[in-house]
């Protein structure tokens, strides 16, 4: 017998046409951390090039080992969805799924548009999935508030957006070897110097 497949992480589907008008309460009730993407209302199925059913592609995030059955069961039962549901393997490909960002052939969905609850972290979930784009954010606090070191970096992190602490924990290494190379790199001694005997022949004159 085929051990049926368990995972803490499963995304599925349901139709507006048929979901319940409370079905966010509905998740809530379940006390399962959830997100689900924007109503897509203008997809296109390719061999008809009629509109598909609008519909939401939405993913849980349970404690524990969940089966394909105990997951189908809920969305069948609670949200009258298809009782189809897959195992999330990439977070990035589930933000994808939901706002079409990386697929320019297809109608891409406002991330505003997304819902979430029981405790769910979008900013998270968006830093994990957006990790390159904060990496340069970072980057470029660095360079504008020219930190050299990394107690400078943590403080600015932690007043002014504590979503970029985490990241910033995450990446210690590289950002703190980063910030060595700027304080070591003789150009920026040589700029200094230049910036104080620039300063010094002011006041003289």
């Amino acid at each position: 017998m085929v051990k049926e497949q368990r995972s803490t992480k499963w995304t599925f589907l349901f139709y507006e046409e048929s979901a319940p008008e409370d079905y966010l309460n509905i998740l809530e009730e379940l006390h399962i951390p959830f997100i689900l993407g924007p109503w897509h209302d203008k997809d296109i199925n390719r061999q008809t090039g009629e509109f598909k059913k609008s519909h939401k592609h939405g993913a849980f995030f349970f404690d524990s080992l969940k089966s394909y059955s105990q997951v189908s069961n809920i969305i069948s039962d609670k949200l009258n969805g298809p009782a189809h549901v897959e195992v999330v393997m990439s977070p990035t490909g589930l933000f994808d799924y939901f706002t079409h960002t990386e697929s320019p052939d297809k109608t891409p969905y406002n991330i505003e548009d997304i819902e979430v609850g029981c405790g769910f972290d979008l900013n998270k979930f968006l830093m994990e999935v957006k990790t390159s784009d904060f990496i340069h954010e970072v980057v470029d606090i660095i360079e504008e508030n020219d930190f050299t070191e990394f107690e400078e970096l943590v403080w600015y992190a932690r007043a002014n957006n504590i979503n970029l602490l985490g990241l910033i924990i995450e990446r210690t290494y590289f950002f703190a070897k980063y910030l060595d190379s700027r304080r070591h790199n003789p150009n920026r001694k040589l700029e200094a110097v230049d910036i104080y005997l620039d300063k010094l022949a002011e006041l003289t004159q």
